[in-house]
């Protein structure tokens, strides 16, 4: 049985249990407080005064007594639900044998775990180079087949404890390849191999495709168990002498006898269940202690892995002695205690008595050492104060009621106020000071470029943080009752789409997703999953009526249903995530819109809905649609009319259908398609306009190259783009599509010396305006089925090594994250949230040289990509390995 490495594919119908996920074999690297494998956890439930709570006593034997009482002094108690994974292990099969003669042959493709599992098929004929994917003959199609468009077919596995299919193939039919994917349809999972499609190769042409199926290395004519898979299928007529060769294009090919081959692929199928962890704080008036107990109906050994803080920065220490029973000291760093037994085996408990004055107890739970389990990538806290306790519950009673408006108030005290407007008062006044510095003529004749880029840099970080208090600020459930006198409005406007700086982006679609026709459901069931693993934005589909299924044709703006799901299926989409901690962008086309009808010279440029402009909002130089607004101020896209953003009704609907967004759907942002089509000015107006909390828009044009090899100098490439945020008074971030070119030679060609600039700096935007950079690996056009411009394949993972420890802020492909990197990519979030890494972290480089890179990033991290060695720098700092994999190592600071 040979075992190949899987990576699943999201795809139709979607579910969040059960799952299935690559059976890797080995032991993954952690540290204090993360899971490498699964986080799981949902909202959480919170009580407090008011209701009948649970009173906590410590007998003489340490055993814990619960009582009811109106009178308790549990001043906490909280409630986590889980999910608990248990993997079943099982394979996929594939065998293809000869029949009655050398012209039939049957190929069948089986499973042997549990499911409905759906074999989505096509074929590659021969010399067909437009697609890869056909519908094969009807009379290859096996009973049960249904046809999916014009290019594939999905045929059930039947069968009880083996499930399993067979497709017949005849020569006749000059078939090149068979292409297919597997699907459990009660999850909706889709498993590939490699992460690309199964490939069934029948001519020689094909042999260099790392993703055939029974490929042996080192051969260079597929021989072995595989057998000789050539051009015999083709008609006979047509098959060319033995000694002929192949040609590239599989005209021409060598007739061989074809073998016969099995093969089996190792997966595991994950099933949730659903499990809670209760956690109740008494204090203990008496003594000033804080007695804390635990309960959870986790099976088996539930060990917690635990430490206390004595200050809001949640730095885990350890408590003073004496510790549970069963308490282990893990690394001078943390306590692991294993739970008791309940009796009768239902779950675990623990009693933890601490001293008074701590600010709070942080821990997570270990199942066993490839589980763990932590509060959406973040360790599970529980404040110890009394002032906490009251914060943290009006925080989640608000969560709770979803943003509705309530008439609890919480008082701010005046001294609280003071300071406030004492801190935001010095940052106003040093912005002012550096901008008047470098507005003077006398500093324009006499600082260098150098210093008054540093001053630049110095009042954008001043804005951030103003800008960061502003937001805060504003009452979201609780007003903050304080007198008009005291409130005054700010006396500089700060607007920035930069979020707070520390945002995870999630791409969550690829090209195939509207394919469904129910994505919407399919991302509402995933969005605690995504929460989980630490994502704070996540990027949706455009949603509105286009002509092209994708959504990047818009029509009729003000008409939401489209091939992504309904209107309404949105909104609660929208909802689901912002309850779990997300974030939402809405995919906004704004330099192009499809027209409705024609005008009298049949030419399609009038528009429908409720927007129905005329030719007077396309721009004059598209010579295919005749319109007669102004010249474009960008590149035009010929697809389809391109829209005149200097009109003042453009300008004023395309406002207003965007604050309609964001009040009806609830977006939280934007991604802006193709904006170099149009002025950067018009973005700003709108953005300023509809005040979203990130804004990111794709700045796409080729990177600079001479003879086929690209330069080392990209600035003018990043220049453009940061011209273009530049425009747009740095209201929106861009996509650092600079730093994903470079990222594709120095890895795919071990170049490695290309990620330092000529100043020693990221090479990309992240190296020049790194809180407007936007970084980034794959999307749906780079990837998924289009595949424009794929990074580089198998060593994705590098790219994501650079992109989550460098500045910026890094976003994440949907097909990356629910595959066979999965575990290794929520390491690395993990790691750069816990140790504050954000769009404006700094970089020393301190190694770019052929085969390795080097960086320590805010020293805290130390990141390594390539096959080079490297060390990060001894002495005063100690450093530790924290996350690892093929090619790339990362450590931070023990």
């Amino acid at each position: 049985m040979s075992t190949v490495t899987l990576e699943p594919l999201v795809g139709h119908y979607l579910r969040r249990s059960p799952k299935l996920y690559q059976n890797s074999k080995r032991n993954p690297h952690f540290s204090l407080n993360y899971s490498r494998r699964r986080n799981f956890i949902s909202n959480a439930t919170l009580r407090f005064s008011g209701r009948r709570a649970l009173l906590i006593r410590a007998s003489a034997t340490d055993a814990a007594v619960i009582e009811t009482s109106e009178q308790s002094n549990v001043v906490f108690t909280e409630t986590f639900s889980l999910k608990r994974p248990e993997r079943a292990e099982g394979k996929i099969a594939i065998r293809l044998d000869k029949g009655k003669d050398e012209e039939n042959w049957h190929l069948s493709v089986g499973c042997s775990l549990p499911g409905k599992w759906i074999l989505h098929w096509g074929v590659h004929y021969t010399g067909d180079a437009g697609s890869e994917w056909d519908q094969p003959p009807p009379e290859m199609r096996p009973s049960g087949s249904i046809a999916i468009k014009d290019y594939a077919i999905e045929t059930p596995l039947k069968g009880e404890t083996f499930q399993e299919m067979k497709i017949d193939i005849s020569s006749r039919w000059s078939i090149a390849a068979i292409n297919f994917v597997l699907k459990d349809e009660e999850t909706g999972v889709w498993y590939q191999h490699k992460g690309r499609d199964f490939k069934i190769p029948l001519i020689d042409y094909l042999e260099d495709d790392p993703n055939v199926v029974g490929l042996k290395k080192g051969s260079s004519i597929w021989t072995g168990t595989l057998g000789q898979l050539s051009n015999i299928l083709l008609k006979p007529e047509a098959a060319p002498s033995k000694e002929e060769s192949s040609s590239n294009d599989g005209s021409s090919v060598k007739n061989r006898r074809l073998e016969g081959f099995y093969e089996e692929h190792a997966i595991v199928k994950e099933t949730l269940f659903d499990s809670t962890v209760s956690v109740s704080v008494k204090q203990c008036p008496e003594t000033a202690k804080n007695i804390l107990y635990i309960d959870t109906d986790l099976p088996g050994n539930v060990i917690l892995h635990w430490g206390v803080c004595n200050d809001d920065a949640k730095r885990w220490e350890l408590p003073a002695m004496p510790y549970p029973a069963e308490t282990v000291v893990f690394k001078n760093k943390a306590l692991r205690t294993l739970l008791q037994r309940k009796e009768g085996g239902n779950g675990s408990s623990g009693l933890f008595t601490l001293d008074g004055g701590l600010s709070g107890f942080v821990f997570v739970v270990k199942l066993d050492e490839n589980t763990w389990l932590n509060c959406k990538g973040n360790d599970f806290y529980i404040p110890l104060s009394s002032s906490k306790h009251q914060s943290s519950a009006i925080h989640l009673e608000e969560r709770k009621q979803n943003e509705s408006t309530s008439s609890q108030t919480v008082d701010s005290s005046p001294e609280e106020n003071q300071t406030v407007s004492v801190y935001t008062d010095e940052i106003i006044k040093e912005i002012r000071n550096l901008v008047s510095d470098i507005s003077s003529e006398k500093s324009r004749k006499t600082k260098s470029k150098e210093t008054q880029e540093t001053i630049l840099q110095e009042i954008e970080k001043l804005a951030a943080e103003a800008y960061s208090i502003f937001r805060s600020s504003i009452p979201t459930i609780s007003e903050i009752v304080v007198s008009e006198a005291v409130v005054s409005p700010p006396d500089v406007k700060v607007s920035s789409g930069t979020g707070t700086g520390f945002e995870i982006l999630c791409q969550g679609f690829n090209w195939e997703s509207h394919k469904s026709g129910r994505w919407y459901k399919e991302l509402h069931e995933k969005a605690a999953e995504l929460s989980s693993l630490g994502f704070s934005v996540i990027w949706l589909p455009p949603p509105t009526d286009s002509v092209s299924p994708e959504g990047y044709m818009p029509r009729d703006l003000y008409n939401l249903n489209s091939r992504y799901g309904s209107f309404d299926e949105l909104k609660v989409t929208v909802k689901k995530f912002h309850e779990v901690g997300i974030k939402v962008l809405g995919d906004v086309v704004l330099n192009h819109r499809c027209a409705s009808h024609r005008n009298q010279n049949g030419v399609w440029n009038i528009f429908g809905g409720r927007l129905n402009w005329d030719e007077r909002a396309v721009v004059a130089d598209d010579p295919h649609f005749q319109g007669r607004g102004n010249k474009s101020s960008g590149d035009n896209f010929h697809a389809a009319p391109n829209i005149d953003h200097s009109q003042d009704f453009v300008r004023k609907d395309i406002k207003e259908w965007l604050l309609w967004l964001r009040e009806e759907i609830g977006y939280d942002g934007w991604r802006l398609d193709f904006v170099r089509g149009f002025w950067g000015g018009y973005v700003k107006d709108y953005l300023e306009a509809t005040e979203p909390y990130f804004a990111v828009g794709e700045y796409w044009d080729s990177l600079v190259y001479t003879y086929g090899e690209m330069d080392h100098n990209q600035d003018a490439h990043r220049q453009r783009i940061v011209d273009w945020i530049n425009a747009t008074n740095g209201t929106a971030g861009a996509f650092d599509v600079t730093t994903k070119g470079i990222l594709h030679s120095a890895i795919g060609k071990c170049e490695y010396w290309r990620l330092s600039d000529q100043n020693g700096k990221p090479p990309g935007v992240v190296g020049w305006w790194p809180s407007r950079a936007v970084t980034f690996i794959e999307n749906h056009d780079t990837g998924s089925t289009q595949g424009h411009w794929r990074f580089p394949s198998g060593k994705e993972m590098q790219g994501y090594a650079y992109i989550l420890t460098h500045p910026g802020t890094p976003s994440v492909f949907f097909d990356h994250i629910f595959s066979g990197y999965r575990s290794e990519m929520g390491n690395l979030i993990s790691l750069r949230k816990r140790n504050k890494i954000n769009c404006r972290s700094t970089v020393e480089i301190t190694k770019a040289e052929r085969d390795v890179y080097a960086a320590v990033v805010d020293d805290k991290l130390a990141v390594k990509i390539g096959p080079g060695h490297y060390e990060p720098p001894s002495g005063h700092q100690r450093w530790k390995m924290a996350a690892e994999g093929n090619d790339y190592k990362v450590w931070e600071l023990s």
